[in-house]
């Protein structure tokens, strides 16, 4: 049996996800906060590693001939690239911040708004998604976001 593109993917997600889920392993729990911070990103890395899995298997038992991906991989690497950039900036800029700039950034390389209303729908989608995000995380269910070391916002 030989793996497909979907199972070599897969493969990856999955070596990545174990090896990111034993990181969450070493981060010490702060006595004021009754969840850890590791709880939320062990359970989204579990997840990943569950559909990884899957993936391998359905990749190994599935007996479909491969055909020719119109995926881009160009938009592939800038999406990654994006995201890698915001979670470098997380710690200088705040969550905030870095996440007002994130959305944004992600939503115009997917697709490029080539009206004025496109630009106020991508800017209204940044604050709305920041502010809720925020609040759900940070007030609600009580997680602390990284507050920016230049901006100690």
């Amino acid at each position: 049996m030989r793996l497909s593109k979907d199972g070599w993917t897969g493969l990856a997600v999955l070596a990545a996800s174990l090896i990111l889920f034993g990181l969450t392993l070493g981060l010490r729990d702060n006595p004021l906060v009754p969840i850890g911070p590791g709880f939320y990103p062990r359970i989204v890395l579990g997840i990943s590693a569950v559909l990884a899995l899957a993936l391998i298997v359905f990749s190994l038992v599935g007996r479909r001939s491969e055909k020719k991906s119109d995926a881009n991989l160009g938009l592939v690497v800038a999406v990654f690239a994006i995201f890698f950039a915001y979670v470098g900036a997380l710690p200088y800029l705040g969550f905030r911040i870095a996440t007002f700039l994130f959305v944004p950034a992600l939503q115009v390389t997917l697709e490029f708004p080539r009206t004025p209303k496109g630009w106020a729908v991508v800017a209204a989608t940044a604050l709305v998604t920041t502010v809720v995000s925020y609040v759900l995380f940070e007030r609600y269910l009580q997680v602390l976001l990284p507050r920016g070391r230049w901006t100690d916002f």
